[in-house]
């Protein structure tokens, strides 16, 4: 078996976000250097609590969780209660966590984890790119020392979720992901364009509910709130899981079909703001800067999620 990946996890942890992370433990391909914490789904500190909380669910206290930026660079600060709930994990409640966050803020933990690993270091950026932008501009050698950056953002052909046009991360702060967009990085985008073609359906969450687990219980009780918001909301039966696709992108890359473009972000406020668009027919002329998954084998990656889900149950009895 092949050494498995060195991930970093960037993330505001909400419900999709925790799933993410316990997908990223229930799998041997990756190992989990740290998590670096952000604003969005919910607000920093409460973000910071959240993922300690569910490193704690799944044993895993050795994983450091750093407190990085607390709003945008630029924009006002947007969080989304009534997708993730109060917490940021639905209806679920963790006990508080045993432990306190890594000492270093999240931007460093980002620099010192790639400085010290060069070339081995894989990011996964499941929030708004605050993080990650202001780790670039501390050290702009960060762009010759990751070995790759997946993020979960942006609508390409897909239509927003945050706005008719803008996908809620990239909104969230489309200043810092245009430094990102911008950086010389080696960057694979999982936009909504195949997010929303994952759907977490009720009989997954009753299949895991079968293992009597708390693990099934977490997802059960985080996942039902977003069940009802995307109901509610978006006509959806079920919850798409974006975070997870993006991770697994990580260890599975035959998951996604991607295509190399030239994409960018609308940063001039108006109706577009925060739209994260591709140059399809290169009007621009603008080099390639990233590689855009625009399909993916959704049955496939339900079928290893809630597999995993149930291994990392099985794991942890009741």
């Amino acid at each position: 078996m092949a050494e498995p990946v060195r991930i970093l996890i960037d993330t505001d942890p909400g419900i999709d976000d925790a799933l993410a992370i316990l997908l990223a433990l229930a799998s041997p391909e990756v190992q989990v250097e740290g998590i670096s914490v952000v604003f969005g789904n919910c607000a920093v500190d409460q973000g910071v609590r959240n993922a300690l909380a569910v490193l704690d669910l799944v044993h895993a206290p050795q994983i450091p969780v750093a407190r990085g930026m607390e709003r945008p660079l630029v924009q006002p600060l947007l969080l989304a209660p009534e997708t993730h709930g109060d917490t940021g994990l639905g209806y679920a409640r963790l006990p508080e966590p045993t432990r306190q966050p890594h000492p270093r803020h999240g931007m460093d933990l980002i620099v010192e984890m790639a400085r010290s690993a060069p070339g081995e270091i894989t990011l996964v950026a499941l929030g708004p790119l605050t993080n990650l932008a202001m780790a670039l501009r501390r050290e702009p050698r960060l762009v010759n020392w990751l070995r790759r950056v997946i993020i979960m953002g942006g609508a390409i052909r897909h239509q927003g979720n945050t706005t008719p046009l803008a996908e809620f991360n990239v909104y969230c702060d489309p200043h810092a992901a245009h430094i990102v967009y911008h950086s010389g990085l080696p960057i694979t985008l999982v936009p909504l364009d195949v997010t929303y073609q994952v759907v977490l359906k009720p009989e997954h969450v009753n299949y895991l509910l079968s293992f009597e687990s708390p693990v099934a219980h977490f997802i059960a009780d985080a996942t039902r709130f977003y069940m009802e918001f995307h109901d509610a909301y978006q006509q959806i039966e079920g919850c798409v899981i974006n975070d997870p696709l993006a991770l697994a992108v990580a260890f599975a890359p035959d998951l996604v079909g991607t295509e190399a473009h030239f994409v960018d972000v609308d940063i001039s406020g108006g109706v577009s703001m925060g739209k994260t668009f591709a140059d399809f027919y290169r009007m621009t002329g603008k080099p390639t800067n990233m590689e855009v998954a625009l399909t993916v084998d959704h049955t496939r990656f339900i079928n290893l999620f809630v597999e995993r889900m149930a291994c990392l149950c099985r794991s942890i009895p009741a």
